[in-house]
């Protein structure tokens, strides 16, 4: 943080040409400033548990970090929303939901055109390195080591809500944490490819996301590197 707002390095990739004609992956790094008042920062499903054991043992490494970047966001001039889908019965009648629900409404700007290229990880079994296959709905919240300010922050899980607070809010930059990275933090309906396609500035927490991938799938490699290497797939967005 800095007198004129967050100091930030921004990474992308695109594709380029090498000296030599041959095609490649080129990463660029951008530094930016952005307004406290006019951030955005979203944790994506952050549940209290999962069906897949290697998943929530992620998770609680994640967490006591997480805690304290959303807590200096916050205190900072960060607008915080907590988006754990498919829980929000457990947060009904709070603060923070209803700061969702009470935003005015407005109508997304007609969505920008973007080439989606396929993921570079296999998740097609899931994606459990620790051999579930059973899915089912193991989480009820978000995980309670991430504190809510519930005068604050908000929740939802619906990507028409967080534009309406974001509308209300002149929030122009989103910054995104959670997981997992080649589902649902690009996939939701709240998260990075579609508030590209609104028109928002958005940028992932590379060190505070992970990926649902199994090592025993293409390309077979460690999960360490199947996360980085969806990390990069959210760099073309």
């Amino acid at each position: 943080m800095t007198t004129r707002g967050l100091r930030l390095t921004l990474r992308s990739q695109a594709l380029q040409v090498d000296e030599g004609g041959h095609t490649m992956w080129g990463v660029a790094e951008r530094p930016v400033q952005w307004a406290p008042q006019h951030t955005a920062l979203l944790l994506c499903d952050m549940w209290d548990s999962h069906w897949s054991r290697g998943a929530a043992e992620r998770v609680e490494t994640m967490v006591p970090r997480m805690n304290q970047v959303v807590t200096w966001a916050r205190q900072n001039g960060v607008f915080i929303v907590h988006a754990p889908s498919n829980t929000l019965e457990f947060y009904a009648g709070t603060g923070a939901r209803q700061r969702a629900l009470e935003a005015p409404p407005v109508a997304p700007p007609a969505e920008q055109e973007r080439d989606d290229p396929p993921q570079p990880i296999d998740s097609a079994d899931g994606g459990s390195d620790t051999g579930e296959t059973a899915h089912f709905k193991a989480w009820s919240r978000q995980h309670p080591g991430i504190g809510i300010d519930q005068a604050q922050d908000a929740i939802t899980d619906d990507g028409q809500e967080v534009y309406n607070l974001f509308h209300a809010r002149g929030i122009k930059h989103l910054l995104i944490m959670g997981v997992h990275t080649n589902i649902c933090v690009l996939g939701r309906s709240f998260a990075i490819k579609q508030m590209v396609k609104w028109g928002l500035d958005v940028a992932l927490v590379r060190d505070l996301t992970d990926a649902l991938y199994n090592p025993a799938r293409p390309p077979y490699v460690s999960h360490d590197e199947g996360t980085m290497s969806a990390t990069m797939k959210a760099l073309v967005w």
